[in-house]
């Protein structure tokens, strides 16, 4: 009986996995400069970033969410990226800045704050 051949490794990409660049990438999303960052540049105005976006839901399941460092945050803004008027909006100095307000008062009012 010969034994099944064995799993090919995962690809890497510039010595990271997909699963590895994909948390990372998701992970920068709670930031809110970076979400002006991306405004700024027009990514959010790009139908295949925006079905991109679409794809990263998969991290608000349970398998994936125990490796998130900031769920809160993270998983909010992945949420409100799947609105047009939130993407247009969000270029907006004003509107990032209620987001890290809002994001500072969470913290702030966390138990064991």
């Amino acid at each position: 009986m010969t034994s099944p051949p064995p799993i090919p490794p995962e690809p890497k990409f510039g010595g990271f996995t997909r699963f590895e660049i994909e948390l990372e990438f998701v992970q920068s999303l709670a930031s809110p400069t970076y979400l002006n960052h991306l405004a700024s540049q027009k990514y959010l105005e790009e139908p295949a970033f925006v079905a991109y976006l679409k794809y990263l839901q998969y991290w608000t399941q349970p398998p994936y969410l125990k490796y998130l460092m900031y769920p809160g945050p993270t998983l909010k803004h992945l949420e409100l990226l799947q609105q047009e008027r939130f993407r247009r909006e969000i270029i907006d100095p004003g509107v990032m800045m209620a987001l890290m307000t809002e994001g500072s008062k969470a913290a702030m009012e966390w138990p064991g704050s």
